[in-house]
């Protein structure tokens, strides 16, 4: 079977694809046909070293897959030999096999494609950790989403819209923009061409936004944490703009408001049960119609780099997959 491979860190570019053994499962593991890999911000950081998981070296980049279970391992009883699963893993999932541990798997439900399956789970699982259970979002409310086009912005659209609630969109283009709409914003805010908390003030009525969710930090953070309604929620999900913003903690007691801070793969890890029902209702949201992933790319195992070098220049709109079998 065929894999990338990460021997050195580095950009994506400096990865290569090599000839492995075909893998066999050890106890408690089942072995995966890859059909789909989930392309994400932090398969960007990690092979750079800048990610807060750090594996050894070599290793294999992806953490989230759809496929065909090829094998079980001994004491492997929730899955069999020709089920369609989906799986979260620490890395791997850029290869045309992987082993994963059998409680890290879920069944496809019927009628999903492999690609919408690879890309549900971190982004969705993310802003659901973020939107539901850390924000505690309810109907009625308004939510700012910061780079909203990108997967995990798309995500929170969507459940917030499921939820309830107001959302406004902003994002870099109207391109981008045009999306977000299509996918339940009720407003959105250009923050190339229009000032930011003019915009927010304008479509809030002055009243700013109960939850701002920001995966991109850098130079918008502050104005929008200014823009902030009285108890809002400023939901710190990640620095894709590549600069952690340094806020005055002042603006936190002046708008009684809280920093929220979102880290799904640890939360996914200390409260397993917790995040199974959430994978549940978005389950069943996603088969009611509230919630469907907008996968713009395809990649070949061969363009991994390619497709980790658009996610990085923020060319992405949603979600991109590699499908390893091509």
């Amino acid at each position: 079977m065929k894999a990338v491979l990460c021997k050195a860190w580095g950009l994506p570019d400096t990865l290569v694809i090599e000839e492995m053994p075909d893998l066999i499962p050890g106890p408690g593991q089942v072995a995966i046909d890859v059909k789909a890999a989930g392309v994400n911000f932090p398969d960007v950081l990690i092979i750079q070293n800048k990610y807060q998981f750090k594996p050894e070296l070599p290793f294999t980049p992806g953490s989230e897959l759809s496929g065909v279970i090829r094998a079980v391992g001994d004491a492997v009883g929730n899955v069999k030999v020709g089920d369609k699963v989906i799986a979260f893993i620490g890395h791997g999932a850029f290869a045309q096999q992987v082993l994963a541990p059998a409680n890290a798997v879920i069944p496809m439900p019927p009628g999903m494609d492999f690609d919408t399956a690879a890309a549900i789970t971190l982004t969705y699982g993310t802003s659901h950790h973020a939107v539901v259970d850390r924000a505690q979002l309810k109907a009625g409310e308004t939510m700012l989403v910061l780079g909203a086009a990108g997967g995990v912005g798309l995500a929170a659209i969507e459940i917030g819209k499921a939820l309830g609630a107001r959302v406004i969109a902003a994002a870099s283009t109207d391109e981008k923009l045009a999306i977000c709409q299509q996918h339940g914003a009720d407003a959105i805010i250009n923050y190339s061409t229009e000032d930011l908390r003019d915009a927010i003030k304008a479509a809030t009525d002055g009243k700013g936004p109960d939850v701002i969710y920001d995966p991109v930090g850098g130079i918008y953070a502050e104005p929008a944490f200014r823009s902030i309604a009285w108890r809002g929620r400023y939901l710190v999900i990640g620095f894709a703009n590549g600069e952690i913003p340094k806020l005055p903690l002042n603006l936190t007691l002046l708008k009684g408001a809280s920093l929220v801070g979102v880290f799904w793969g640890e939360f996914a890890k200390r409260e397993p049960k917790a995040n199974m029902m959430a994978m549940r209702e978005l389950m069943g949201w996603l088969a009611e119609g509230k919630i469907k992933p907008h996968i713009s790319g395809r990649y070949a195992l061969k363009d991994t780099a390619t497709a980790l070098n658009d996610l990085a220049a923020r060319k992405v709109t949603g979600k991109i997959v590699i499908q390893p079998e091509k």
